[in-house]
């Protein structure tokens, strides 16, 4: 489970996340969702380890990330693309971070296979589509068979193969008691995909429930979303 409670970030003067409290839930996929410069990106930048809160707590099965005993087989991300050098094989890529996490080659042609880039393995990222790199951080992200998975943007330079991929497989894996949380601006993938939903604007939740109870009286998520991200909204459902 990922539990995130109370959660501030302070920059310089500004207030990046006003106190905020969320789970996410095993069995279940999670969206994470607000306008751009709403703090999503921080809030999965604590989670990971990779930034640091004010106050307050983000915690992955109870623990912060920097006490995970195993932190490749407990939590898969694929944050701000791939990360993966250019010059550099997709497969000597995956290679590099398996051996560094004492995992084999076979778990990368497994992973390669899985995300359907073996045909492409052996091309250098740098000559890598939007959608393969997207496909290349999802890999990384399966190395270890993590049973927590969190994922900005997954679908972004995906096509509809592969944005239906990524949400068979995503379902997949949360029908299998693994946790699942993914930020992505395309909502009506995003309803397609996700058990519940989390909105945060200016730092703050304003929404927090099942789909179901987020969309509400609105005829679609996207038409939630809106209405609850608009400066005129004030309502926390």
């Amino acid at each position: 489970m990922l539990t995130i409670n109370n959660l501030v970030k302070h920059r310089g003067n500004q207030e990046i996340l006003s106190g905020i409290s969320f789970k996410a839930r095993p069995g279940r996929v999670t969206g994470f969702l607000g306008p751009n410069g709403a703090g999503k990106s921080s809030t999965l930048r604590i989670l990971l380890g990779l930034d640091r809160a004010t106050s307050g707590s983000a915690l992955i099965n109870g623990k912060p990330f920097a006490e995970l005993h195993n932190p490749l087989a407990t939590v898969g991300a694929a944050l701000d693309g791939f990360g993966a050098h250019r010059m550099r094989t997709g497969r000597a890529h995956l290679r590099w971070i398996a051996r560094a996490a004492g995992l084999s080659n076979s778990r990368v042609e497994e992973v390669l296979e899985i995300v359907g880039l073996t045909n492409a393995a052996g091309k250098r990222v740098g000559k890598y589509s939007l959608g393969m790199g997207r496909r290349l951080g999802m890999a990384a992200a399966l190395l270890g068979d993590p049973k927590i998975l969190i994922l900005d943007e997954p679908v972004n330079g995906l096509d509809p193969e592969g944005i239906r991929w990524i949400r068979t497989f995503l379902r997949e894996r949360a029908q299998s008691g693994n946790t699942v949380l993914l930020s992505s601006h395309l909502m009506g993938e995003l309803a397609e995909t996700v058990d519940d939903v989390v909105i945060i604007k200016h730092g703050t939740i304003v929404a927090d429930g099942t789909l179901e109870e987020v969309i509400g009286n609105h005829s679609t998520l996207e038409e939630a979303f809106f209405t609850l991200t608009s400066e005129i909204a004030g309502a926390v459902v």
